[in-house]
């Protein structure tokens, strides 16, 4: 079984069939997330999309298996496209979670990969129109002049009780399909293996340097193998901070199904945040389900599992008070009841 955020069953169907061919549940989950980094899925995945204020493409992805819990993520990558199999090489090749930078450049380097510019003519495009648009929105705060110049700014004082977040989300750009649409991948093998990916270049104009969700073990993706696997995309700077694939997880442990574990973990957020997000989730025994938030209804994953002929794409209403029977309309589905 292969799912994946977003309607891009072309990705699900890479990674579905790398599972037949392999049945390896990582393999999977790189081939799928390699499809969207390769095709420039929604421009939001893969090389020459989404420069930030310098007008670089930056890259951020994670991998974890859910059999022996091991990790592997790369963050702000610059010169290498394959952000996914980097993250792998980091599982397979070194003791630790997460390499950023450069310095994990040089690391891929010497496991074989190549360097090459992110940069395309259309990213430069869109960075070349948002200097001339007076760098026009920005991920700035507490600066003076963020709404009508470009950077360096000045700063200003600021005071944690009075710059509340309800404050703070006034200037800060949309989240939408369009500008955080992360490829978030979960695989499952004949022997009930789980893994999970992600791959994304992050928030359009985001400040330079900045790392996202999507490489963070229990943010971007989570898995345990006894229990399930969640996935995440939207506002990463917000959901981060929660650890919300960990959180869906957690609660499908305490019984919950996947939609309903997914709308709970999004619900924490809403607490202190207004923001747009979508986790899915399936359990170990198949399930799956999903939650969406302030996306507009334009919130959908893909599955494909043993026995269909494609991948499905399956809607996912926002919930909220004019969506209040989300989890009815999109209970969690088991593979019996897709392919019925």
């Amino acid at each position: 079984m292969v799912l994946n955020t977003w309607p891009w069953p072309d990705a699900t169907d890479a990674g579905y069939n790398k599972i037949i061919e392999t049945d390896n549940a990582l393999d999977a989950v790189v081939a799928g997330c390699q499809y969207c980094q390769n095709a420039q899925c929604d421009g939001t995945v893969g090389y020459g999309g989404s420069p930030d204020t310098t007008g670089n493409t930056t890259l951020d992805a994670m991998i974890m298996y859910g059999p022996t819990h091991d990790v592997g993520s790369v963050g702000g990558i610059r010169t290498i496209r394959d952000a996914i199999g980097l993250a792998r090489g980091v599982l397979e090749y070194s003791f630790h979670t997460l390499l950023v930078g450069s310095s994990a450049e040089q690391f891929g380097v010497m496991i074989g990969f190549e360097e090459q510019s992110l940069i395309t003519p259309n990213s430069l495009e869109r960075y070349e129109n948002w200097v001339n648009n007076n760098c026009q929105p920005n991920f700035y705060k507490n600066v003076v002049n963020k709404t009508t110049q470009c950077p360096p700014y000045e700063i200003e004082p600021t005071n944690i009780e009075t710059d509340t977040a309800t404050n703070n989300i006034l200037t800060k750009p949309a989240t939408n399909k369009d500008n955080h649409d992360t490829i978030g991948m979960i695989a499952v093998d004949s022997n009930g293996n789980i893994a999970v990916g992600t791959s994304t270049n992050g928030a359009n104009h985001k400040i330079a340097g900045r790392v996202g969700d999507s490489p963070i073990v229990g943010s971007g993706a989570y898995v345990d193998q006894d229990i399930g696997a969640c996935t995440q995309t939207g506002d990463g700077d917000t959901m981060m901070r929660f650890s919300p694939t960990f959180y869906a997880v957690t609660m499908m442990e305490f019984g919950f199904s996947p939609s309903e574990a997914a709308q709970r973990a999004l619900e924490k957020i809403l607490k202190y945040y207004n923001f747009a997000g979508a986790i899915i989730c399936i359990k170990a025994n198949g399930e799956h389900g999903g939650a969406s938030y302030n996306f507009n209804n334009q919130f959908s994953y893909a599955i494909r599992t043993n026995g269909m002929t494609g991948a499905l794409v399956v809607s996912v209403p926002d919930f909220g008070p004019n969506n209040d029977d989300t989890i009815e309309i999109h209970e969690s589905t088991t593979e019996e009841e897709i392919l019925n």
